[in-house]
């Protein structure tokens, strides 16, 4: 295993393994080797593991040089020499640091053989240790190594939850005093024992600490822990991680003649700062391991097909899609863009009696007025210029299935006689051609306009409008949808995880708390894109709002109490129209309101819609009453 021996300008050294794909160096404490000295930049420079090779890349504006010439980055040999901010940095390829390397350091950490071995030590079992999923298992291997290594004859490891230490597992201490044991008894015991002053110095300065001769040192001999389990020196080291303390190493010996030393506090040290690392890995694929069967049991519960989805508004229109998917009676789908309305329609078909025929979709809105409708309804040749052969349409390719016309709202009004003519009668005509063709079918529509408001401006047929709108089914924008952004989120991880050969990732508490509080104006879209970016170019297990680019975006504004009460009461008699398919009698006669404060609530979205600024009406003080 590659590692580096870090010699700081003050003569002290230090081993750290090289374990990770990517190991970063600098003086914040965000880096995987944090090094405060003088001149260090937060973030100098990082190590890449690829296969056999090591290669060291500088970050922007460090200033560094390897073996005494300056270099941007390049591949590192053994024994290569890096000097930076003072410090001197030797490369070791080899399994642990060779003694000829270990000769250079003045700390007096590998001056014996039995450093050396102790090294080798940390590397197997970090070898052993890094694959291993059970945290548990990691932990008490862990313990015992840490007794190993230093010749302890008892200790115990405290794991971090929540915002207390607790202990996960003990090794040779006593249930009473008196009494030998060890084992998940001595834990629940050694629970009631570690609210020390030791662990919690550790914890608070996040410093290793060495009592040499605890009976009688002035600061710990009356140390909980020194006087129940009878220590003469102790040792705790805390693991951690990005700076934070995650949990502690507890070790100690009860006779005088074992007491610890400097060299012993150091070799634990470093295997805690490796111990740390294995530690996060068997959390994190302990909490993905959780996470995925959450994932799967929400799935499970909220899954409609290809669809998912939990909250009150999915679950409606899940119940809709069932009451139409086995007619052929028409649907329209209205939703703002990227709330994944052609997928509604694909479940839908999937659900009727048609699944075995085509399902063919067409934009209406992202083809040349010119040439929809050739694609629509086909054209013979010489029909127009490029038109060099006969060629079916999109109605004649869906016959005997289901045709999807999204962005209806944005069809011609030419076009839209034609399209009547076809539903009414199920026949078509290509273009440059006179006989009709009877096609059987059923069509579904999307829109992300109010068509309603497109017939008051002359740009939509309400007869057609009527004719597609039989059944009107409303997907809720993603920011309505509650914890449904989240299973989605995490929905997406796995799924395009797998696709990219990025598995194993998970959410980070704070980009959590972002994907709860942004306002997702693309909607799933917007979701499942910034997913995938974020699993491209992040190299980090725990995507944060940073990868997500949600860092600043998220909607931390607080309403008003009546501010959240006009808000509520907007978007409420919004769902009540569109369930009454715009009546606006019928929605005043449900929400037990006069028709003209409908019609004035109108009004002001329409005023708002296009820039007018309206005087306060009579509206909110009707909806009060």
């Amino acid at each position: 295993m590659a590692s580096v021996v870090i010699e700081a300008p003050d003569g002290t050294s230090l081993i750290f393994p090289l374990v990770k794909r990517l190991t970063s160096l600098g003086r914040s404490a965000e880096n995987d080797i944090a090094l405060a000295f003088a001149g260090m930049p937060d973030s100098a420079l990082h190590f890449e593991l690829a296969g056999d090779e090591l290669r060291l890349v500088g970050h922007a504006g460090t200033d560094f040089s390897l073996n005494g010439k300056r270099r941007a980055e390049g591949r590192l040999q053994q024994g290569d020499q890096i000097a930076l901010a003072g410090a001197k940095i030797s490369v070791n390829l080899d399994a642990a640091p060779s003694a000829t390397q270990a000769s250079k350091t003045d700390s007096g950490l590998l001056t014996h053989p039995s450093q050396v071995e102790a090294i080798r030590t940390i590397v197997r079992f970090s070898q052993r240790m890094m694959q291993q999923e059970d945290v548990q298992l990691v932990l008490e291997e862990m313990m015992d190594a840490a007794i190993s290594l230093t010749r302890a004859e008892k200790g115990f490891l405290l794991l971090a939850e929540g915002e207390r230490m607790q202990v996960k597992v003990a090794r040779n201490l006593p249930l009473r005093p008196g009494e030998g044991a060890s084992g998940s008894r001595a834990v629940e015991d050694a629970l009631t024992r570690v609210s020390d002053s030791i662990v919690a110095k550790v914890v608070a300065t996040r410093k290793p600490l060495i009592v040499a001769d605890a009976l009688h040192d002035t600061e710990f001999s009356k140390s909980e822990s020194v006087i129940n389990f009878r220590l003469s020196s102790v040792m705790a080291v805390p693991l951690l991680d990005k700076g934070e303390v995650i949990g502690l190493l507890y070790v100690g010996n009860d006779r005088a003649a074992y007491q610890f030393d400097p060299v012993s506090l150091e070799l634990l040290t470093v295997f805690a700062a490796q111990a740390s690392l294995i530690v996060v890995n068997a959390l994190l694929l302990n909490r993905l391991r959780l996470e995925g069967l959450d994932l799967r049991r929400k799935l499970d519960a909220a899954s409609f097909g290809s669809l998912i989805g939990a909250c009150p508004g999915m679950r409606e229109v899940f119940r809709r899609i069932e009451k139409v998917a086995t007619t052929d009676i028409s649907v329209l789908i209205g939703g703002e863009t990227g709330t994944g309305k052609e997928m509604l329609a694909q479940e839908i078909h999937r659900r009727s009696n048609r699944a075995q025929r085509p399902f063919v979709a067409i934009n209406c809105g992202a083809i040349p007025e010119g040439l929809l409708e050739s694609e629509l309804f086909g054209h013979v040749r010489g029909a127009f210029t490029g038109a060099v052969a006969t060629r079916i349409g999109r109605f004649q390719a869906a016959s005997g299935g289901t045709l999807f016309l999204d962005e209806v709202g944005d069809m011609p009004m030419a076009l839209q006689i034609k399209i009547l003519r076809a539903l009414q009668e199920h026949t078509v005509v290509k273009v440059g051609d006179s006989r009709p063709e009877t096609v059987d079918l059923r069509v579904i529509a999307a829109t992300h306009r109010l068509l309603e408001d497109e017939i008051k401006a002359g740009r939509f047929r309400e007869d057609l409008y009527y004719r597609l709108n039989v059944v009107k089914l409303t997907v809720p924008p993603l920011r309505e949808r509650g914890d449904d952004v989240l299973m989605l989120a995490r929905y997406f991880l796995k799924h395009f995880g797998e696709e990219l050969k990025s598995p194993g990732r998970a959410l980070s508490k704070g980009a959590v708390e972002a994907v709860r509080r942004y306002r997702w104006p693309g909607n799933v879209r917007e979701l499942e894109n910034r997913i995938k970016k974020a699993l491209v170019l992040s190299d980090r297990s725990l995507l944060t709002a940073d990868d997500l680019e949600l860092a600043g975006l998220a909607d931390d504004s607080v309403l008003s109490l009546s501010e959240a009460k006009t808000k509520f009461q907007r978007e409420y008699i919004n769902e009540i129209l569109e369930r009454n398919s715009g009546n606006r009698t019928k929605t005043a006669r449900d929400l037990g309101v006069d028709a003209r404060t409908i019609f004035r609530h109108l009004e002001r979205l329409e005023a708002e819609r296009t820039g007018q600024i309206l005087p306060p009406s009579e509206l909110d003080r009707e909806l009060d009453t």
